[in-house]
């Protein structure tokens, strides 16, 4: 029963680990120039976790999983690549992540980092697979307007149903 008091709860403390993965990725990519927004949503209709950008102006996706479960029956996340020039896996650092060295998650194209709420440590480094330069001047383009109207809608809420349906 996904409405059920146990559910509830396993889905918040899900969630909890994963806001606490996503903020130890961060960090780590605030202390190597790289910048990024949570909850990102993609022209295919998916959302990044993360979605940042280095200095050098490429696209980084990161998807966070915290459960076994969620890790393995993740299908979607092929659609990602088409968006960003390094992909990773985020995970905590309980979680095992030997099935990621298997053919299915395509380890020659994705990379892997462990986080915790503090910090975070690239373990396995995401090669670079470049965009074709039109497209990423449209994701670096949406990502900055994204993280403009996220940060005005922050700082006067009332700016957010100006913006409705535009961009």
């Amino acid at each position: 029963m996904a409405d059920s008091p146990l559910a509830s709860v396993g889905s918040e403390l899900s969630e909890r680990r994963a806001a606490a993965v996503a903020r130890g990725i961060c960090r780590l990519f605030a202390r190597n120039d790289i910048w990024a927004l949570p909850e990102m949503p993609l022209r295919n209709g998916r959302r990044a976790d993360l979605m940042g950008i280095d200095a050098k102006g490429h696209i980084v996706i990161v998807e966070i999983k915290t459960a076994r479960s969620d890790l393995l029956g993740d299908g979607k996340w092929p659609d990602y690549l088409d968006f960003c020039d390094k992909f990773f896996w985020g995970l905590p650092p309980e979680l095992d992540r030997a099935c990621l060295e298997g053919a299915d998650f395509r380890p020659d194209c994705c990379g892997v980092i462990v986080a915790d709420e503090y910090d975070a440590e690239i373990v396995r480094p995401a090669p670079s697979h470049p965009l074709a330069a039109a497209r990423r001047k449209v994701e670096v383009e949406r990502l900055a307007r994204t993280a403009l109207r996220r940060h005005l809608v922050g700082l006067d809420p009332q700016c957010a149903a100006w913006g409705q349906g535009l961009g």
